[in-house]
């Protein structure tokens, strides 16, 4: 991940930071970590959204290790942001398109807002940049703006968008997609979908119908389920982790508006409870602003640039 990418997560992570880091420094400049101050850790992990399950396991490698030891914020920065790295490196699996599908199909799905039309754009800028062959799909055909986004996005990156009349039948229309774009030797396959999750019942049928029909054409379509979050959601996003998982095998995670959140934290917590493949993060408009999700350089934004790389830090025994 180049420098200036890490400057703008650093950047974009600033408010969850300075959320945690605040807190942490008022709380440890120079403590005895006594019960006292572990369970006002905990409450202040939670409290940055980075979950019980994560916050519990920092808690108790601090009480087998520093329990009774004086300590300062930066010594709780460092060893917390080895214990996040820790929690997210297995997790940090970039999305690679299999060259042997023609096209790998991508079903990209998420509640409407968070980002998920404009992150299928910039996939397909990236990969087209690249050397692939993407088509787009515009399978959201209940909402005329994210057609429309998405025909923006097609201009902007000479991506052939496949869309159809308002209300048309989104799995119709992925079919047609899916025989075009392998008859014309396509690499990948992006379609967008529909996220109205007020009407459960419904989203669930679309996407059970999109897929039951792409697999009338390739039975092993689609080959990703790639499920958008949005940062500034907070916990919310877990809930909308397990729906979606309940509708549809979810195989990665993308999680958006790190920028624009005080919540950067819930990405640990998402990858703490489902273990999820989190292919890239965004943390702005432009396309180069949605990367490969890097797990040191992530925990090292998220509890402050004054910390060691995270991944450096050998797990305490």
């Amino acid at each position: 991940m180049a420098l200036g990418f890490f400057n703008r997560l650093k950047e974009g992570l600033s408010r969850s930071t300075q959320k945690l880091g605040t807190n942490l420094a008022a709380a440890f400049t120079h403590r005895r970590l006594d019960d006292a101050a572990l369970e006002e850790l905990e409450e202040l992990l939670i409290g940055a959204d980075l979950g019980p399950a994560v916050a519990e396991r920092v808690i108790e490698s601090f009480r087998r290790t520093r329990f009774g030891n004086e300590v300062t914020d930066r010594d709780v920065r460092e060893a917390l942001s080895a214990e996040i790295a820790r929690v997210l490196e297995p997790v940090a699996i970039p999305f690679v398109p299999d060259p042997a599908l023609k096209p790998h199909v991508v079903l990209v799905v998420g509640v409407n807002g968070t980002g998920k039309t404009t992150t299928i754009g910039k996939m397909a800028l990236q990969y087209g940049r690249e050397g692939l062959k993407p088509i787009l799909v515009a399978g959201d055909t209940f909402r005329a703006a994210a057609v429309e986004q998405l025909q923006v996005w097609g201009e902007r990156t000479g991506v052939p968008v496949i869309s159809g009349p308002p209300n048309a039948d989104a799995a119709g229309l992925a079919f047609n997609a899916f025989r075009k774009a392998r008859s014309e030797n396509a690499d990948l396959l992006l379609i967008d979908t529909a996220g109205r999750l007020h009407n459960k019942g419904a989203l669930m049928e679309e996407l059970a119908k999109i897929i039951r029909v792409l697999r009338k054409f390739d039975e092993t379509a689609p080959h990703s389920v790639i499920l958008v979050l949005d940062a500034t959601t907070g916990q919310n996003a877990v809930e909308q982790v397990r729906v979606f998982k309940e509708l549809v095998d979810v195989t990665g995670l993308v999680v958006t508006k790190l920028d624009g959140s005080a919540r950067g934290g819930i990405v640990v917590s998402l990858a703490e409870t489902f273990k999820l493949p989190l292919h890239a993060v965004g943390v702005g408009e432009k396309a180069e602003d949605l990367r490969p999700f890097s797990a040191s350089e992530f925990a090292r934004g998220l509890v402050g640039d004054t910390v060691r790389l995270a991944g450096s830090l050998q797990p305490e025994e």
